[in-house]
């Protein structure tokens, strides 16, 4: 049984005075989120980290996906800097071997959930509970009623504890069985939360053509994913460029904001970095903390105005060798141009990496690949480089990491096959 399972946490400090959150309205005259009886549109993102570049760019809340021993921190944290936190449960999967037939795990996994809510329901940064995340599975019609009467339960144990605050559960897309079966056998979620990434600004209208009549969220959107997009011949996805990712964040914010009746907001994903194909895929952030043009996308589309400070954007490429097969110890002159809107100067740093083999499923943690030493060499401070593809066969991409040294970035790759 999985650690988490375990019931680590106490009441939580009676000093603590909590948040009154709830929602109003109906779906023929809309819905609304109240937070201590004033309307709160959620502006967020998924992430634990960087909750001031958050706030200062218009943003409001936050999402996780479970408790562990730093949830304490996270959420001083974002309350120190005005932000909210809708706070994860995590359940399980049956992909990770948990049964939903099991009363044993069944228990453990209550008693977990019980404990943290009552750790955590007095904290004045929460906002609501995300109960689960994509446990309904990934690829499946996501229909199973013993998961569903699972999420019922423990949602309506969850509103007899904390009566202050909505029980989101979040689920992998839509489909019309997957919608009905949480019409049918989880009536006391408050809210649908749904990730989805290509065409995620029409979740409102899929679920209402689906039946759909509480609010919803969209609890993670960017851009397409790996499984949505051309790949290669030797079936690597090919990454959209930094510009293009940031036209995703804008668009769908955007697109997703406009439903004001129904949906109560969207959290973008990632509000953070993580390796999920490829290290730049869906972090709106760099590894070393500076926020991408996909921060300021969504900036935009929160408050009609652009950062302070804004990352440099992809102006022009050559490369000739992108999504080609190229022999061993070829030299190619590349170019990545970037230009800044601030007139920052900026600094290029070019690496060359093994296409990731550890590839999993449902946002599970996947391993850095390999990096290839001295592969590529700057020619100058303005995106020229030379780029000697390594002589051991197989896939790489080359990565370009551009820095205006005021705490904006931005990361672009393009991959290439050694014969």
């Amino acid at each position: 049984m999985m650690s988490f399972y375990k019931p680590l946490f106490a009441a939580g400090p009676s000093e603590w005075e909590g948040t009154t959150v709830e929602i109003t309205g109906d779906a023929e005259s809309g819905f609304q989120l109240l937070k201590n009886g004033k309307p709160y549109v959620i502006k967020g993102g998924g992430g634990t980290h960087y909750f001031d570049v958050m706030a200062a760019n218009g943003g409001n809340t936050v999402r996780t996906w479970g408790v562990g021993k730093d949830t304490r921190d996270l959420l001083d944290r974002a309350h120190a800097n005005g932000i909210s936190v809708t706070v994860g449960l995590w359940l399980g999967h049956e992909r990770h071997h948990f049964n939903y037939s099991d009363p044993d795990q069944l228990a453990g996994q209550r008693a977990a959930v019980e404990a943290a809510v009552k750790q955590f329901r007095n904290h004045p940064a929460l906002l609501s509970w995300g109960l689960g995340n994509e446990m309904e599975g990934i690829q499946s019609r996501g229909d199973s009623p013993v998961i569903w009467k699972e999420v019922n339960h423990l949602a309506r144990m969850i509103k007899e504890l904390d009566p202050n605050h909505p029980v989101m559960t979040v689920v992998a897309n839509v489909n019309p069985d997957k919608v009905q079966a949480v019409m049918d056998y989880a009536p006391d979620v408050d809210i649908l939360g749904v990730n989805a990434y290509a065409g995620a600004q029409n979740i409102g209208k899929n679920l209402k053509a689906y039946g759909w009549k509480k609010p919803y969220a969209v609890t993670e959107y960017g851009l397409p994913g790996p499984w949505e997009v051309a790949h290669t011949s030797w079936d690597a996805p090919i990454e959209p460029t930094s510009r293009e990712k940031a036209g995703f964040y804008y668009v769908a914010t955007k697109g997703i904001l406009e439903d004001t009746r129904q949906c109560l907001g969207a959290y973008a994903f990632v509000w953070g970095n993580k390796q999920e194909a490829t290290a730049s895929w869906f972090g709106m952030f760099l590894p070393t903390g500076e926020k991408t043009p996909r921060v300021d996308a969504v900036a935009k589309a929160w408050t009609g105005e652009w950062p302070a400070n804004r990352a440099p954007i992809l102006k022009e490429t050559v490369m000739p060798m992108a999504n080609q097969k190229v022999k061993g110890g070829r030299n190619f002159a590349v170019l990545a141009q970037y230009k800044d809107a601030d007139g920052d100067t900026l600094t290029y740093a070019w690496e060359v990496v093994e296409e990731s083999t550890d590839r999993r499923t449902g946002g599970d943690a996947e391993a850095a690949p390999e990096k290839v030493a001295h592969a590529v060499k700057a020619l100058d401070g303005e995106g020229n480089a030379l780029l000697t593809t390594p002589r051991k066969p197989g896939a790489y991409r080359l990565f370009v990491t551009v820095k205006d040294g005021k705490g904006s970035g931005c990361m672009d790759n393009w991959p290439f096959y050694v014969e």
